[in-house]
């Protein structure tokens, strides 16, 4: 079995973020205006808070139930005979399945579309958006996730692959980059790209409910999900002028979204 060095992910996600952030200077697709510095701090914060709170409370309990699941013979891939490439790439797969449909209950589900939208507020979005999570989501992402893993059978070096070609993509998609069109089309073919997500965070509801995948684009094709506009450039990115009226959200405004009613009525 592989292994991975959990703090890998940390240093690959702060060395991915900065030189996004150095991208983003020198070619960005959106002009924003504002304090981007203040407007990053308060979305790496948020970042920070749940990593931390989530290893604190989860790391131990997703360990457990991996280990469960194997020495209990429990979960799809522990069920099926494959060698170990073969097991990562099915499990990894499933996984981001998964990860497709947990995201698409988040828009479907009013209660849990209050925290998700917490990520869609963001206006001035860029790689650090990508981190921009409300602690409840985070939490019962992490509880939900106790159940996933050993039903595929996933183990936690499985996860940990995962994580480490998920979380460059994610951060990627989310940048604020003119990537050129003709890249994107490539990249896209395969993996989830700005050009897609831009449009999920489109200020217009059709646009926002839709293209919900992660890493992988196949998921939005298979499940008809999929939308892209010939005029990326042109996207409104947030949720209309109810967020706009304060451009840059602090770090407790973030915490206080979901608790607004006025905020968070779809129209």
């Amino acid at each position: 079995m592989f292994e991975i060095d959990p703090l890998l992910k940390p240093v690959i996600v702060g060395t991915v973020l900065a030189l996004l952030w150095v991208m983003e200077a020198l070619y960005p697709m959106f002009k924003f205006k504002g304090g981007r510095l203040k407007h990053d701090a308060s979305n790496i914060a948020m970042g920070v808070l749940n990593a931390v709170l989530a290893g604190f409370i989860f790391a131990g309990l997703v360990l457990s139930v991996t280990i469960w699941a194997s020495d209990n013979n429990v979960g799809l891939l522990n069920w099926l005979e494959f060698g170990p490439v073969t097991e990562v790439l099915l499990g990894l797969l499933i996984f981001d399945c998964w990860q497709y449909w947990w995201h698409r209950i988040n828009h479907l589900v009013p209660f849990f579309w209050r925290f998700h939208a917490v990520h869609h507020s963001d206006a001035a979005m860029d790689a650090s958006s990508a981190v921009r999570f409300h602690t409840v989501e985070i939490m019962f992402s992490s509880i939900i996730r106790l159940l996933i893993l050993p039903l595929i059978g996933l183990s936690i070096e499985h996860l940990l692959i995962y994580e480490l070609f998920l979380l460059p993509v994610i951060l990627f998609h989310h940048s604020n980059i003119a990537v050129p069109a003709k890249l994107d089309k490539v990249l896209r073919t395969f993996i989830v790209t700005p050009r897609i997500h831009w449009v999920h965070h489109s200020h217009i509801q059709k646009e926002t409910d839709s293209n919900y995948a992660s890493l992988l684009s196949v998921w939005d094709r298979l499940f008809g999900s999929y939308c892209l506009r010939d005029d990326p450039q042109n996207i409104r990115l947030g949720l209309g002028d109810k967020f706009d009226e304060t451009p840059w959200n602090s770090f407790v405004g973030l915490l206080k979204q979901p608790f607004n009613k006025r905020l968070y009525k779809r129209d």
